[in-house]
This record gives structure tokens, C-alpha cells and sequence, in this order.
């Protein structure tokens, strides 16, 4: 290659390195990348009873909106969720030492109608005074209305207790009842028992 050559490569080649950086500046910058967006929560099961509704039929039952209520029944949704129904009834116990539970309501569902139940069973445990209370139990996992009328036991006592609200949890065959009091008399300790629910009123607690 000549001298004249390589002196006019040379100078090529730095006219493009020079041109380079005008070329890049010249770019539009690029577009950032698309955001993703959060999935959709998932859909609310027609079965079951949201908070809102719970907390409004508790309020309209108990007579009065309750700070107390709310966060009872909030513990019993952070714990097992949206209940598929509940039962609205009042009940009667007194128990010192032992003693006995009686009572009766109505077990309200979404799409599976309404049914009259009472329940009853022993109370064993630390518990001291009497109470006659209302009393709203959320159920959970029903699968039919009937099924209900089972024998649940569990901790029968004052598992999580505010604002003169008592929240306490029973079960039988993957069914929960969580049932939430409030009345005369307040329960104290763990009542070690069962509830037995019939469609009947009966006085035998077994």
C-alpha cells in the first residue's frame, strides 16, 4: 500500500470514529419496558359471606355497632377466612367447675337456604358464673345445611376475648364453628366440652 493510501485510510477511519458519537446522540433513547401489573385478586366465592356482610348482620344482631365485634370477628377471618355460614341464636349456661350449655337459632347460608337448630352439651372446665347470651357462630367447610347436626368439640372457652366479645372454636369432620358471645356473665378458662347440635330442642345434653 502507498503512502498516499494508508494517509487516506487514516483519515477515513477518524472521520467515522468522530462521526460515531453524533450518530448516538442522534438515537432516540429507548422506551422503557412495559410495567407489569398485579394479578387480579381472585374472585369472591358466591358461597360465602364476606367480612362486611358477617360484621353487619353481627352488628344488626348484637343491637349496636361494637369496635369490641369487629376485631373478634377480624381474628376469626385472619384465622380461617370467609365463612359459607353462620348461625344467629341466644343460649343459656352456668357452670362452675361442670355444668351445662343449652340453645337455639337459625343457621343462615348463601345459596342453601335457611334451618332452625339447637344445640346443647356439657361444659367441663375452669368456668365460673352464668350467662344467658346471644350468640353468632361463623361456620366453615358446611357442605350441606343438614351436616350441621354433629357433635363439635374443641377448646369451649375464651380463646381470644375484647370489648366484652368471647371468640371460641369447635369442630367435627373438617366442619369449624367459631362461636362469638357476648351476655351476662363473662366465661373464664378453657371449657373443656362439646356442643351437640339436633333439629329438635332436647334436654339431654349427650
Amino acid at each position: 500500500m502507498t503512502f498516499a493510501l494508508r494517509t487516506v485510510a487514516i483519515v477515513v477511519a477518524v472521520a467515522l470514529s468522530a462521526m460515531a458519537p453524533a450518530v448516538a446522540q442522534t438515537m432516540p433513547p429507548s422506551a422503557p419496558p412495559p410495567a407489569v401489573s398485579a394479578p387480579p385478586p381472585p374472585p369472591h366465592d358466591s358461597n360465602r359471606f364476606s367480612p362486611d356482610e358477617v360484621i353487619e348482620a353481627g352488628h344488626h344482631f348484637f343491637g349496636g355497632v361494637s369496635r369490641g365485634l369487629a376485631m373478634v370477628m377480624q381474628k376469626a377471618f385472619s384465622q380461617w377466612g370467609e365463612p359459607n355460614g353462620y348461625v344467629l341464636g341466644e343460649e343459656g349456661s352456668g357452670a362452675f367447675v361442670g355444668g351445662l350449655r343449652y340453645g337455639d337459632g337459625t343457621l343462615y347460608t348463601k345459596n342453601a337456604g335457611d334451618l332452625r337448630v339447637f344445640w346443647e352439651g356439657p361444659s367441663i372446665g375452669f368456668d365460673a358464673g352464668a350467662d344467658g347470651a346471644r350468640t353468632m357462630m361463623l361456620v366453615y367447610n358446611l357442605p350441606a345445611t343438614r351436616a350441621i347436626f354433629d357433635r363439635f368439640g374443641g377448646i369451649n372457652g375464651s380463646a381470644y376475648f375484647i370489648g366484652g366479645f368471647g371468640m371460641t372454636a369447635l369442630t367435627a369432620n373438617n366442619i369449624v364453628l367459631v362461636p362469638i358471645r357476648s351476655g351476662v356473665g363473662f366465661r373464664l378458662g378453657a371449657n373443656l366440652g362439646y356442643l351437640k347440635f339436633t333439629d329438635h330442642p332436647t334436654w339431654n345434653p349427650f
